[in-house]
């Protein structure tokens, strides 16, 4: 693990073969700040355009996230060329605009709906329970009595691992999801392909699938790049497997505008404009 110097992060001549390589993003706590309200959230300012500067160089950029695809396209619609997957992949956007869902999902939403309702029944005043589709997250951040939170999240997880959804754990939250639901490592995989090179960037736990995958590419000899977005809350986890760490979302946004620059230099040494 290092941190980041004044080049960003990236180390000189990465990616190589910047149109075959993959970028892909988290959005909460990397594109975004955290915040106490999760329907407030919103990129910081320029990283709609910024992400599709980056398209036009690289391969294939992506935003991969727990939101749902319809969140991120409202969030991020002005990004051109970025790919957007909802859900740890089980939302995408298919190539004529329409909303591609992974098969297993409609078989799930009873047993969804039945653990979001006992969960917002027995929620004590301050937590928030979010509904993602695919996915449930138990947010304390707001909550009045920790420890009446802290009990509450222990129930619903308790109740959720009989109806076969796994816990992991976030942020003052917990997000509970489908056992063999896609995850971002998932993603990342189905990308990567033939790239030249691959990174990822992210802040939590959610993150790790996709650090995995890179490990994995790296032992076949692929450029990669795990990039952790730090903070107090950041698993010590995830900044144990990161190339890079980096201070919070501003301090990313910065690294992404100098990975543009740089690709835009390179080009022009080209000689392609």
């Amino acid at each position: 693990m290092t941190i980041a110097s004044e080049e960003g992060g990236w180390p000189p001549g990465f990616p190589p073969e910047p149109e075959r390589a993959l970028l892909s993003l988290d959005f909460d706590g990397t594109l975004a700040r955290i915040v106490e309200d999760p329907g407030a959230a919103q990129p910081l300012p320029g990283v709609p355009a910024l992400l599709a500067r980056l398209a036009e160089r690289l391969g294939t950029v992506a935003v991969v996230s727990g939101r749902p695809v319809a969140f991120l396209s409202e969030a991020l619609g002005a990004a051109a060329g970025v790919r957007l997957f909802g859900l740890y992949g089980a939302e995408t956007v298919g190539p004529a605009g329409e909303l591609v869902e992974w098969p297993g999902l409609a078989p799930l939403r009873p047993t969804l709906d039945r653990v979001a309702g006992l969960a917002e029944r027995t929620r004590p005043a301050g937590a928030v329970v979010e509904e993602k589709g695919l996915a449930l997250t138990l947010h304390w951040r707001r909550a009045e009595r920790l420890a009446d939170a802290a009990r509450w999240a222990a129930a619903v997880v308790a109740d959720a691992a009989e109806c076969g959804l796994v816990a992991h754990p976030g942020r003052r939250s917990v997000e509970l999801r489908p056992a063999g639901a896609p995850d971002k490592g998932t993603v990342v995989a189905g990308l990567a392909g033939t790239s030249s090179a691959a990174a990822h960037c992210g802040d939590d736990e959610g993150d790790l699938p996709a650090f995995r995958v890179l490990a994995s590419l790296r032992a076949r000899g692929v450029p990669v790049l795990a990039v952790a977005v730090g903070s107090d809350e950041a698993p010590p986890a995830l900044l144990g497997a990161a190339d890079v760490v980096l201070e919070g979302p501003e301090e990313l946004v910065r690294s992404l505008h100098l990975l543009a620059g740089r690709l835009e230099e390179r080009r022009k040494g080209r000689g392609e404009g």
